[in-house]
């Protein structure tokens, strides 16, 4: 049976993305869609790239492109660091890619560049890693910073869910464009849920693996979940993003 399944914010947890794919059961029939942030955290960060590389090769893979891979994708290309970025997982990343050659990192650039600010299915759901503000959709966004920067989504899918209905005049529009819409970007660990969220339409699937919380996978269509452990416990000589 064909899956989709989509994979929340890794932020450098190889360990914890290898220990989660084990537990799916990946077959070479099942599409998987990362919804960003692969960077910034844990101590495998450009080990993570790698190995996205090459799990690309084997299986349909999409790779959406969150706030923190657009920092380390400026730095591959530049080399400029980016203060903000260095305190929040930029300096553990390169550090990280001490032992990589010129090549290597044109490479990983090359995938960074490759992704996608956001993927649209068949089904019509809607995958970005943050959001987007235009009631006439992504397409339609002025700031292309809000597709791995943008918070009001969610928190308007929060704010509004199980309150209005969604034939009301009231209902806001944004909600009303996908069947379901998935994203990142803001951990569940914020509002003490170590599991993905729903409000309304949108499933939130960050639980905090840059932090204290786990790696997690849904598969869109039965809403199984998987997760990986703790994914500290599996660096625990290590601080995260903490």
């Amino acid at each position: 049976m064909k899956r989709t399944l989509v994979i929340g914010d890794i932020h450098g947890g190889l360990k914890a993305l290898i220990q989660l794919l084990e537990r799916i059961e990946v077959t070479e029939d099942d599409s998987i869609i990362f919804l960003g942030d692969y960077v910034d955290g844990w101590s495998e960060s450009a080990s993570v790239i790698d190995f996205l590389i090459n799990l690309n090769k084997k299986y349909n893979c999409i790779f959406i492109k969150g706030n923190h891979d657009i920092w380390c994708e400026d730095w591959l290309e530049t080399e400029n660091v980016d203060t903000v970025w260095e305190k929040h997982g930029g300096a553990g990343t390169i550090k990280s890619y001490e032992s990589y050659s010129a090549e290597e990192k044109h490479q990983h650039l090359l995938f960074f560049k490759s992704m996608e600010n956001y993927f649209i299915d068949e089904e019509n759901r809607l995958f970005i890693h943050a959001g987007f503000s235009s009631m006439h959709g992504p397409e339609k966004e002025h700031y292309s910073t809000n597709y791995s920067w943008d918070r009001t989504l969610w928190e308007m899918a929060l704010t509004m869910d199980k309150r209005i209905a969604k034939d009301s005049l009231t209902y806001p529009k944004r909600l009303l464009l996908f069947n379901e819409i998935y994203i990142g970007h803001t951990p569940t660990l914020n509002y003490g849920i170590d599991v993905p969220m729903q409000g309304c339409n949108v499933w939130n699937i960050d639980t905090g693996a840059a932090f204290y919380g786990k790696l997690s996978c849904i598969d869109v269509d039965t809403k199984q979940v998987y997760q990986s452990d703790i994914v500290k416990d599996l660096y625990p000589n290590e601080k995260g993003r903490n």
